[in-house]
């Protein structure tokens, strides 16, 4: 069942026995009706044996809802984003992107683009993770990002984003980090935009209003 946005920081997630979510841990704000709340450890290991649905120990702790109500989330004031997968391309973000999301969801971590020891030095730099997460299936996520989060959507075309405001994508996409470094940048003087992660494709790309990091 679809989240519903309350306002721009807070969702509100109907659960069920058949439609249990997984959240970020700290992140539910208020409830109604019988429900339950417990941590998950581990990945691989999901809710009522869906496989996949718990992130990695490096990712941030989840936690899991069942039973029967309604319930509120949101974290830190940061302004959230409800997507709708329909399965037919992962929706590919950092995990500490994630609110919450179905159960159903599967989750798996990947490498952030394709080019070696170069990238990860500059991913390094930047602050952009090396490796993030995507989610899998049909069902509904929520984003959190600072100042909210548009889309950009690209029709075999290619964009530039700078890497701190990158939120995520959907969609058969290609992320590549391009660093372009120079003297100027060397000693300070520079543009401030050496690094930027280079997005090209079909599918949605999702930019945050800020540079600001988590």
């Amino acid at each position: 069942m679809p989240f519903e946005e309350v306002n721009s920081k807070v969702v509100r997630a109907r659960v069920s026995p058949a439609s249990p979510v997984l959240a970020r841990r700290g992140a539910m704000l208020g409830y109604s009706g019988q429900v339950t709340f417990r941590p998950v450890h581990g990945q691989g290991r999901g809710i009522g044996g869906i496989a996949g649905a718990a992130l990695s120990g490096e990712s941030n702790p989840m936690m899991a809802t069942e039973g029967q109500g309604e319930v509120l989330y949101g974290y830190k004031g940061l302004h959230v984003t409800v997507l709708e997968l329909d399965g037919a391309a992962p929706l590919v973000c950092e995990a500490d992107r994630l609110l919450v999301h179905d159960a159903g969801l599967q989750t798996s971590v990947q490498f952030l683009g394709s080019g070696g020891i170069k990238q990860a030095i500059g991913g390094a730099m930047t602050g952009q993770g090396l490796f993030t997460t995507n989610v899998h299936g049909r069902g509904s996520v929520a984003l959190l990002s600072h100042g909210g989060a548009f889309p950009l959507q690209l029709n075999g075309t290619q964009v530039g984003v700078d890497p701190q405001a990158y939120v995520g994508h959907v969609g058969q996409l290609t992320v590549d980090l391009a660093a372009r470094v120079g003297f100027r940048d060397v000693v300070g003087r520079g543009s401030g935009e050496a690094f930027q992660l280079r997005i090209g494709g079909y599918g949605t790309v999702y930019v945050q209003a800020s540079e600001q990091k988590f």
